[in-house]
């Protein structure tokens, strides 16, 4: 986790103290503690909490506990999160828009377009139920005027998948500088959301 969440200022993803991240454990989950720069992180400083809110360690976990304590409840195939205020997700928050389908990559965060919640404080419960209703069928969503989230099975997925909608975001953001991008059509966004689900390296049939 530690290492993650260096990586996440490291690839400017991320900037200072304002990203969290959890993983899902045994008893519960992992998240990173509050205001505390990465670089000077040990696991001691990591904070195990309970789905009832409940924490122990060291250090006060993230003032965003509750979006991830409630997405890693909802979704049970969720094994990290990942919240970030990386540049270009934030710029297109702030304008409130959703990233549409410019291009057939939108289709890596599980549908035809990435969401953008609705405002709320952050740290609060109503953030938090914006989080969940805007990843609903998806595994990644924009928050207004705050930044981004991302879900995965681990954190090398979710890290992959965070720095992935950063990018479309910069082109987005980009192309609304010319004008507006011709968006692909729910038929095409359909055939690509079935392709992905053979994409890659997949297991060997045994």
């Amino acid at each position: 986790m530690i290492a993650t969440a260096r990586k996440m200022n490291a690839s400017g993803l991320n900037q200072g103290t304002s990203g969290n991240l959890s993983q899902r454990v045994e008893d519960g989950f992992l998240v990173t503690p509050t205001g505390m720069d990465y670089d000077a992180l040990v696991p001691e400083d990591l904070v195990l909490m309970r789905f009832d809110g409940t924490h122990e360690g060291r250090r006060k976990p993230s003032s965003e506990w509750r979006f991830h304590r409630d997405l890693l409840a909802a979704r049970p195939e969720v094994g990290a999160v990942l919240h970030a205020h990386s540049m270009f997700c934030t710029t297109l928050a702030c304008l409130r828009r959703p990233i549409p389908s410019f291009h057939y990559m939108v289709a890596v965060a599980g549908g035809a377009d990435i969401r953008c919640a609705p405002y709320a404080t952050f740290g609060t419960e109503e953030l938090s139920r914006h989080a969940v209703a805007a990843l609903e069928g998806r595994k990644a969503c924009l928050l207004a005027n705050h930044g981004m989230l991302a879900l995965g099975g681990d954190l090398a997925g979710t890290f992959k998948l965070a720095v992935e909608v950063e990018t479309l975001a910069a082109m987005y953001w980009r192309a609304l500088q010319v004008g507006e991008p011709v968006l692909l059509d729910a038929a095409e966004m359909a055939v690509v959301l079935e392709k992905f689900k053979t994409y890659g390296q997949q297991p060997e049939p045994r």
